[in-house]
């Protein structure tokens, strides 16, 4: 009898975890993707720790006229697509000037045609632009763009090294903006 019930009592649990089938998600037409400073360090055996990361989605040009068009010139823009973009520095740096305590921030840009200005901001785990607070702006500092020969089709971040830390690089259809930043 004690048998019955136990393998009564474990159909029904089966039945109605059946019930409850989770509906997962599509695929993101703008996946996330990560990028450390130094390149492949969470790839490294020999013990090297990170000195930045940037979180970011990437969205692609589709055949779209991006900056000046569906980026507008002199607003901001999150620097990728969908959650805002993502920066940590494992250790405090310096960007154009100023000191950043280590910690994650958001990054923001104001593309222009000549120069974009990079916004580094206390704001973090927003959608987009969106809520975007100039009053939690840490770091603003201006790059100039640089055209591309190739169009970039995906928008795209990586790190040149630099003798006091790194170059950010961050690409997208005919432009691309370097921001330097010193690793203390």
């Amino acid at each position: 009898m004690k048998k019955l019930v136990l393998i009564s009592l474990f159909a029904i649990l089966a039945i109605s975890a059946r019930s409850q089938d989770v509906k997962f998600p599509g695929l993101d037409t703008s996946p996330a993707d990560i990028v450390y400073y130094p390149l492949n360090v969470v790839k490294a055996k020999d013990g090297s720790t990170p000195l930045i990361r940037v979180l970011y989605s990437r969205p692609s040009k589709k055949g779209r006229e991006i900056f000046g068009v569906l980026e507008q010139f002199g607003k901001v823009w999150r620097v990728g697509a969908n959650e805002s973009t993502e920066i940590r520095f494992y250790k405090p740096a310096t960007v154009g000037g100023k000191k950043i305590k280590a910690g994650t921030y958001s990054l923001f840009a104001i593309p222009n045609k000549d120069k974009w200005t990079i916004i580094i901001n206390k704001q973090v785990d927003k959608w987009g632009a969106f809520t975007y607070d100039q009053t939690k702006d840490v770091v603003r500092t201006d790059v100039n763009v640089k055209s591309l020969e190739k169009t970039l089709e995906v928008l795209s971040i990586t790190f040149t090294t630099q003798a006091t830390g790194a170059n950010m690089v961050i690409g997208w259809d005919h432009s691309t903006v370097e921001l330097p930043i010193t690793i203390k």
